[in-house]
């Protein structure tokens, strides 16, 4: 017999739907306005869609709490921008537009008829003129020493002729990020040959808003002109700006919305094939429609409902819709399949409350389990994240609100429809020649069985009984599901191994933006010399003037450039460039003294923060490399700050760069991933502990959870899908659906009346094999479209979701209905007239009913 757990929770709420499901089926139309009526109240909060639209990509997928915007705030308090413009020293990106020039016949550049190219393209940029003010590159360029800053680039190959060019550092001029594809002399550290050239133009801060707005207007002109097909022979460009990024981002939504007309055409197609009867009075095309039509009015209820109470919509949320429709879909399917079961002949208030007394218990636990999974993701510090768990957990509440009422009702007024026995098409009384007959004439297949009163079963719940159970169960294929498992754990512990961390940059815009295009050659041609590190010497007390001090931070310096992710001897140190000036600088006055001038000659005067007579903070730069994947990034990050938070002695350092801001990403990935499942996992057991209260169900949840987790992981892995802020949420869900999966099938073996496993085994694939399919179909098919979205982001919800719903189905129906035979009989101690079973389900999983009913009308 069931705990009393169970009694004291399932029993109520039993009593309560029907309750609930009697007034439904006595007051149906009230229940089909007011969902209507509210959302069409709510669904004006979708004109605040344009003002809610999240689409500043460091603020959505990168850490809230990230430790290099703490260490951002530091260099601006320190080292804050100057009038004089210097790319090393900016603290931010800076706001600039960028071009790629390359060769694609591999020609070298440098030459003097491509080379003139290039300088082409560099006065048709600086000729662009903004369309109100007619303001030109040289009204909006930040200034060095009172001129346009240059690319220096340009000069240097112009006037070089015969002389060599050295490479990375010519002249005390860095051009590792300006000049790529370079092959070298032999011997020799000038360049023979190069494959392309970047350009940077760089525009004044914005001190106001019109300057904000003149420093934008320019950049869409600087687009506009490289959208166009530039006709230039011999060479390509890739071009980008500092607003690129976030613009293609709020482009990426816009291309799904014709995915999901598809998917809503998609859904109601399966809904009405799956919901089709040879019997004209007891089809259920109607009900299809209608439970189709629930799902999308709890997207537009609750959507609608945070655009007015102001939450930030993300880029990501556009995906949810698509796998609402097919969580929706699926409690239909429950709620069709309980009034199935009830007898035909029965008051369809007393259908109504029967079917809710089974179907609404049943996606109570699913709906709380899903929104429980999402709600746990608000605990990432990701803000994207964290708008689309808020937006994703409250729209399964409302379809969850709106099935046990809207499509109640629904459900009710179709049940009046049947009791008349009306045609589904024309509402015309159809005659019916004996009562306990045919329900019609024109019925083909029956209309129901006349021993339990109930409409007939699905012909497929029987191929589960007679052929696919007892395939299964037998011993040779038993041998061959646990090589299989074995296969598939092996897969994903590989996969799991493979995993790279991150969100790359590019993969935010859809795959045809020129965006992608800036990314994939800058990866070509510059990959090989990443950024200027600062190194940032925070103490105040540090003795500059003391020898050991000095000697203390060059070792430093030394364990710096013992990494291959630094570039040797080439650390831009404003303390080495004054020790060579031959001062005498181990005297504290007269290092004080001297340093003011020094700095203001030599250029460094905005690396040293003198107050008082004190330095309070200075800072070098330290040259990385090799930096070409996001585990390259991920570990040049730990190995810096890792560096300076240990090397030397009595030493306060810093390590920053703007990059260093979505870097972060990897510092928290894996720990909040980890963190959320096992919050989520926790919850998920205790719920199932609660409302399926069996030491066996728990054991094989527990198991279902984690095989599901690695499987996904490991897979998504080798599919190409990274380890980030899209993908952590995804496995949280997982949580939720394999909970759905394996919990119903293993309670549903051990609470089988049957002798032996193996007949325990076919009896439950009987009860839910088909409704596993169902629901598995129904909730893929909600996301299929989005595999042939441009964009990564929509790609891999697909991805993640497929799998999740794959490997939870195989789990339901292969692994642990195999798994639970090698265990004996379980000896069930639940009774058979009150089976727990008639109120669990799976996604789109009818209920499981053990005991037929004895008696008929």
């Amino acid at each position: 017999m069931p705990s009393c757990n169970t009694n004291c929770i399932v029993k109520p709420l039993s009593k309560g739907f029907h309750k609930l499901g009697l007034f439904v089926g006595k007051q149906p139309w009230v229940f089909l306005v007011l969902p209507l009526v509210l959302s069409g109240g709510l669904g004006g909060g979708f004109y605040f869609l344009g003002e809610r639209e999240a689409s500043d990509i460091e603020d959505q997928f990168t850490p809230t709490n990230g430790q290099a915007k703490t260490e951002r705030e530091y260099v601006k308090t320190y080292f804050p921008h100057s009038d004089e413009f210097s790319q090393l020293r900016l603290n931010t990106e800076g706001t600039y537009a960028s071009l790629i020039v390359f060769s694609y016949s591999n020609n070298d550049l440098l030459s003097k008829d491509l080379f003139q190219k290039v300088i082409d393209l560099d006065n048709k940029v600086r000729n662009i003129t903004t369309e109100l003010t007619g303001s030109t590159y040289a009204d909006l360029c930040a200034n060095t020493n009172g001129t346009c800053t240059s690319n220096a680039v340009l000069d240097i190959v112009s006037k070089a002729d015969n002389t060599s060019i050295e490479y990375p550092l010519h002249r005390g001029v860095f051009l590792g990020s300006t000049i790529g594809g370079v092959t070298l002399k032999p011997n020799s550290k000038a360049i023979q040959s190069a494959k392309a050239v970047r350009l940077f133009y760089f525009l004044k801060d914005a001190k106001t808003e019109m300057d904000e707005s003149e420093n934008g207007a320019w950049l869409q002109a600087f687009i506009k002109t490289f959208s166009e097909e530039i006709p230039v022979d011999m060479i390509s460009v890739s071009h980008f700006t500092s607003i690129s990024r976030e613009e293609e981002f709020e482009r990426n939504s816009k291309t799904v919305i014709p995915l999901f007309s598809i998917t809503y055409v998609l859904a109601i197609s399966i809904s009405i094939a799956s919901c089709l009867r040879l019997d004209c009075v007891r089809n259920k095309v109607w009900v299809a429609l209608a439970g189709v039509l629930s799902a999308g009015l709890a997207v537009l209820t609750s959507f609608g409902l945070l655009l007015f109470c102001g939450m930030p919509f993300s880029m990501p949320v556009a995906s949810a819709p698509f796998l609402i429709l097919g969580i929706g879909v699926d409690d239909m399917f429950i709620m069709i399949s309980c009034w199935q079961r009830t007898r035909v002949h029965d008051k369809m208030e007393d259908r109504m409350a029967e079917t809710y007394e089974e179907a609404a218990v049943s996606i109570t636990i699913t709906t709380l389990t899903n929104v429980l999974a999402f709600y746990i993701g608000l605990l990432t510090p990701f803000r994207s994240v964290q708008s689309f768990c808020t937006y994703t957990g409250t729209a399964i509440l409302f379809c969850y609100i709106y099935n046990i009422t809207f499509f109640g009702a629904c459900l009710a007024l179709n049940g009046r429809r049947e009791k008349g026995n009306r045609h589904w098409l024309t509402f015309r009384k159809v005659e019916t020649p004996n009562e306990y007959e045919k329900s019609n004439a024109c019925s083909v297949g029956g209309a129901y069985d006349p021993q339990t009163g109930a409409e007939e079963e699905m012909p497929i719940n029987f191929f589960f009984k007679k052929y696919y159970g007892p395939f299964l169960t037998n011993i040779w294929t038993k041998v061959f599901v646990v090589f299989l498992y074995a296969g598939y754990l092996a897969g994903s512990i590989y996969g799991c191994f493979q995993m790279e961390e991150g969100i790359q940059l590019k993969n935010l815009a859809p795959d045809d933006s020129y965006v992608v295009s800036y990314y994939d050659n800058e990866d070509r041609y510059f990959s090989y010399y990443g950024p200027f590190v600062m190194l940032v010497i925070k103490d105040e007390n540090f003795q500059y003037w003391e020898k050991s001090a000095r000697e203390n931070l060059d070792m430093c310096l030394k364990e710096f450039e013992s990494s291959d992710f630094v570039a040797k001897n080439m650390t831009i140190s404003w303390l080495d460039s004054y020790e060579q000036t031959g001062l005498n600088i181990s005297d504290k006055n007269e290092f004080m003294r001297n340093l003011p001038t020094f700095l203001n000659i030599s250029g460094f005067y905005r690396d040293v923060n003198i107050s008082s007579g004190k330095i309070l903070a200075s800072r070098l730069f330290i040259p990385s490399i090799n930096i070409t994947t996001t585990i390259d990034e991920k570990n040049m990050l730990n190995f810096f700050r890792h560096t300076a938070s240990t090397c030397g002695q009595n030493m306060d350092l810093l390590v920053y760069h703007p990059a260093f801001i979505y870097f972060d990403q990897y510092a928290v990935i894996v720990s909040n991933t980890i963190q959320n499942i096992l919050a989520a996992t926790v919850v998920m057991l205790v719920i199932s502990l609660l409302l399926i209260p069996h030491p066996v169900c728990s054991l094989w949840v527990t198991f279902a959870i984690a095989s599901v987790i690695v499987g996904v992981a490991g897979f998504m892995a080798l599919w190409d899908v990274n380890l980030d802020s899209i993908s952590m949420i995804n496995l949280v869900i997982c949580i939720g659906f394999s909970v759905d999966f394996s919990a119903h099938i293993s309670y549903a073996f051990v609470s089988s009346s049957k002798k032996t496993p193996d007949e325990k085994a076919i009896d439950a694939l009987y009860n839910l094999g088909y409704p596993i399919i169902q629901g598995a179909v129904s909730t893929v098919a909600g996301v299929v479209v989005l595999s042939a979205a441009k964009s990564y982001i929509f790609r891999t919800f697909f991805k993640i979701m497929f799998l999740v719903i794959l490997f939870g189905a195989a789990h339901g129906l292969v692994f642990i209905p195999v798994f639970l035979t090698f265990f004996g009989v379980c000896g069930s101690s639940v009774e058979e007239e009150k089976p727990l079973r008639e109120h669990v389900d799976t996604p789109g999983v009818q209920p499981v009913r053990a005991a037929t009913r004895n008696t008929t009308q």
